[in-house]
């Protein structure tokens, strides 16, 4: 009996060493549909985006708290987390079916037989005991089907690992953004503010001149509408600086209670000047490009799984251990028990089925295929938008800073002319309303220009957390604890 057990132990081995065979395509990388180059040449910059962390990238520690709040409170990147748990918890599952299962299992069992049921007629009692150490329907990975389905969910899992960066990724941005636009309405509302200031006074001037007869009605008119002018644009800027708040505070999750002093927009220190470098390398780096080559990967290994189901599959259950009559007799030396029960299985006629199962596979491997391409499109569209952008608003914010100063200029000195008499009261308004725009508009464009380095922080990728537990080339990915 040990001798039958041992050669059934060595043919599970053997088979099991046989077993590998894997019929998934290679996995090759498709061929990124973009330009080997950005579409514009200002491209080049002194710092890549690889060597910096957000705390580098953002210097004003009142956006640097806010976050950090937001990287531990909000509340969709709990979900994102939870998700990275449960896919890796999936892939644990998955992976474990490629190793048999052995269970301890202790039994009792007690038949009492009527008399009338056998020869003797009388009731006769049995009872048996049990304790074995039992593998049920293992599988004999001989096609590489198991193998296949463990990939797969090992590329699920790593997908929604790229899915949690890109959000974190996204937050980030997304909060400086919502910072900055705060600072921004706060600073066009203290100018709107002080111009209200001015022009109040500037008006009731204008009343007194009109009481003893130096300016007409029309001089005091037009001093009201300018100040009432100046009202409006102050309670849109407090609306849309109310909607910035709420904004921010939804993306932080809880507001920390003591936040350092922030800094102007001017005195941001935003890193300006990052390298782009070439579109492979940020599509190395993109997370998003990264989880659509994991779900291709995961759909090319699903091809292999479905075609594996034309094979027979072995499976395997047996049990060994002791069985006796009484419990006092069940570890004895003698009383051993043992089964062995292999299950060959081919399917012969399913009405389709294993075909039309590899036919999906094939199918959702195309789409991967595609939504991949589409993927990487997008990126490089969104790379090459945020440099032309990043470009451009630094040429503008050049020429409207020099243009308030020319506006704040002939301001001061129309205001001159007109207490000298030389200028007249519609002058002194123009004058005023054209250095209050070009004020307001140099703030909006130094924000723009200061969001358009966020936006491109996220765009090439940003630095990768360390620890994360697989390598940087998706066709190598492997979990720590695999």
């Amino acid at each position: 009996m040990t001798k039958l057990l041992g050669a059934a132990i060595a043919a599970i081995v053997t088979i099991a060493a046989l077993a590998g065979c894997n019929l998934a395509p290679d996995y090759v990388r498709p061929t990124p549909p973009v330009p080997e180059a950005w579409l514009q040449d200002a491209v080049a910059g002194q710092r890549g985006v690889a060597d910096l962390d957000w705390p580098t990238f953002f210097p004003d520690p009142r956006l640097r708290g806010l976050i950090g709040a937001a990287l531990d409170n909000n509340r969709d990147l709990r979900i994102a987390t939870a998700r990275i748990a449960e896919a890796r918890a999936q892939f644990g599952i998955q992976r474990a079916d490629r190793l048999p299962t052995v269970n301890l299992v202790g039994d009792r069992s007690a038949v009492l037989t009527p008399g009338d049921l056998n020869a003797s007629g009388r009731p006769i009692g049995q009872q048996r005991y049990d304790v074995n150490l039992g593998v049920t329907a293992f599988e004999i990975d001989f096609w590489g089907r198991v193998k296949n389905l463990s990939e797969a969910a090992l590329r699920s899992y790593l997908v929604t690992e790229e899915a949690r960066r890109a959000f974190r990724l996204s937050l980030i941005a997304d909060v400086a953004d919502a910072y900055l636009t705060l600072q921004e309405m706060d600073e066009r509302a203290a100018l709107a503010s002080e111009t209200v200031r001015t022009r109040q006074e500037f008006r009731d001037l204008t009343n007194r001149r009109r009481d003893v007869g130096i300016a007409g009605e029309l001089d005091a008119l037009g001093a009201d509408g300018a100040l009432q002018n100046a009202r409006v644009v102050l309670a849109g800027l407090e609306r849309q600086r109310a909607a910035a708040d709420n904004l921010l505070r939804l993306l932080v999750g809880n507001m920390p209670k003591e936040l350092p002093a922030g800094r102007r927009l001017i005195e941001q220190g935003i890193v300006p000047d990052l390298a782009a470098g070439l579109p492979s390398e940020v599509l190395l780096r993109r997370p998003d490009v990264l989880a659509a080559e994991q779900a291709l990967m995961a759909a090319n290994a699903n091809i292999g799984a479905a075609r594996a189901t034309f094979f027979p599959r072995l499976s395997l259950t047996g049990a060994f251990g002791t069985a006796s009559a009484s419990l006092s007799g069940l570890f004895d030396s003698g009383a051993k028990a043992w089964s062995f029960q292999p299950v060959l299985s081919l399917p012969l006629f399913d009405s389709g089925r294993v075909a039309g199962g590899v036919d999906l596979a094939e199918a959702r491997k195309v789409i991967a295929v595609a939504q991949y391409e589409k993927t990487v499109q997008l990126a490089f569209r969104e790379v090459a938008d945020l440099l032309v952008a990043r470009d451009t608003l630094r040429r503008q914010l050049e020429a409207q800073e020099a243009g308030e100063k020319a506006q704040s200029a002939r301001l001061r000195l129309v205001e001159a002319r007109y207490r000298g008499g030389i200028a007249n009261h519609f002058e002194l308004l123009d004058a005023q309303r054209d250095a209050f725009q070009a004020q307001q508009d140099a703030v909006q464009i130094r924000r723009q220009l200061l969001s358009a380095y966020s936006q491109l922080y996220k765009a090439l990728g940003g630095q990768r957390e360390g620890g994360a537990g697989f390598s940087a080339n998706p066709a190598n990915a492997t979990v720590e604890s695999q």
